[in-house]
Formats: C-alpha cells, structure tokens, sequence
C-alpha cells in the first residue's frame, strides 16, 4: 500500500523568521501616526494572524475604502521592513529542518497573512523561496486566520490531504486557524509561552526553535 503524502506548512512570520515584535511595533507607529493608541499586547493576542486589511478595519471602521486600507497598509508594511531589515535572520535551525523534511519525502509549504512584499522580504532576502513547493499569502485568499482558508489553499497547491498536513505557527489564531483546517499544529515559542496555547487540542509540539524538532518523531506522532 502506498503511503499517504505528507506536508509540512510554515506560517512566515514569528515561525520562520522571529519578527513578530517588529511586526507589532510597526502598527504601534503607523497608529501613533494617526493619533490612536493601541497596548501592544493585547493588540498581538487579537491581531496576529489576520490580514492587514482586517485589522485596519476592525480599528478604524468598516467604512474605509480599499484605496484608503491599501495605502495604509502600504505604509505600515514600510515601517516594518525598515524596522527589521538590520535583524532579519531564519529561526535557529530551520533551513536544517527543512533539509531532513525533504530527505524524508515531506512536501513543504508557506501560508502566511503576509502581503507579497514582505513574503519577497523574507523569503527572497533570506534566499529561502527555493525551498518551497508552494508559497501562499494574503494575496491568495480572502479571509486571514482564524479562517482556514491559507492553510487549506497551501495543501491544495501541494497535493495533499489537511489531515496529512501539519501546520508551525506561533499565534493562537493561526493554531486556532489550522484546527479550522483539519490539520494539528507545531508552535514555536518565539512570542508567547506555552500557556498561551493550552486549550488548542491540535497542538503536538511547542519549541523554542527547529533544533528542538525532530521530523521523523513529527511524521511518527
């Protein structure tokens, strides 16, 4: 009998590369310079994982046009490549990760909230694109995370089953959004503590990097 595909899916940021702090304080500016205040925190616990567009929405109003959301967003996405840019590295461990992934016949995928710019960013910056059969972001899909859409067009562009699918990430909305897709879930500690993610049942594993990973234990599991 032949065995089932298998594949591994990366949420980008906070997953492949630890930025999400850059991420939060890049809105912190954008917000600052339209004269609303937001905590920092409590913004990453509900915003994480949604789409640009979702979450000036949501702080704004509904109102605000596609023009005004993209111009926005534009500048806010800005702020952020230059905040980081000077930091920008892959998480411990991962291009090792993926080099056993694909020993063992794992097909491997990106979904991400991202928009293409800072996808090219990151993945383009940090020569990492090479790696991917499949690469989907914000530009794809209609709804950010919790929805499943990006992890359920990831498997689709890969071949394979939700159900043989797992899934990295490092938000509550993004593990809340692969349960949404019928996969389990890898959560790298690189922003919140395991406690943050104690009442996902799809979760299999929390690492603090992919040194701490094994693929064949992950496939076993």
């Amino acid at each position: 009998m032949t065995q089932a595909k298998r594949a591994f899916v990366f949420d980008m940021d906070g997953t492949i590369v630890d930025n999400m702090d850059f991420h939060t304080r890049s809105w912190v500016e954008l917000f600052r310079r339209l004269d609303v205040q937001i905590d920092p925190d409590e913004f990453f616990r509900t915003t994480a994982g949604r789409q640009g567009k979702e979450i000036l929405r949501a702080y704004l109003g509904e109102h605000l046009s596609d023009d005004k959301v993209a111009a926005m967003n534009h500048e806010k996405e800005e702020i952020y490549r230059e905040m980081y840019e000077p930091h920008r590295k892959e998480v411990e461990g991962f291009s090792a990760f993926l080099a056993h992934a694909r020993e063992r016949g794992v097909m491997l995928a990106v979904a991400t909230s991202g928009p293409p710019g800072n996808i090219a960013f990151v993945l383009d910056g940090l020569n990492l694109r090479r790696h991917f059969d499949a690469v989907v972001g914000a530009a794809d899909v209609k709804r950010g995370k919790p929805h499943p859409d990006v992890f359920l067009a990831a498997a689709d562009k890969v071949g394979v089953q939700p159900a043989d699918c797992i899934v990295f990430e490092d938000a509550p909305l993004g593990v809340e959004a692969a349960k949404n897709a019928g996969m389990p879930a890898v959560v790298l500690s690189t922003t919140l503590d395991a406690a943050a993610f104690a009442a996902y049942d799809n979760v299999i594993r929390i690492a603090s990097d992919f040194t701490e990973l094994s693929v064949d234990d992950l496939l076993a599991a």
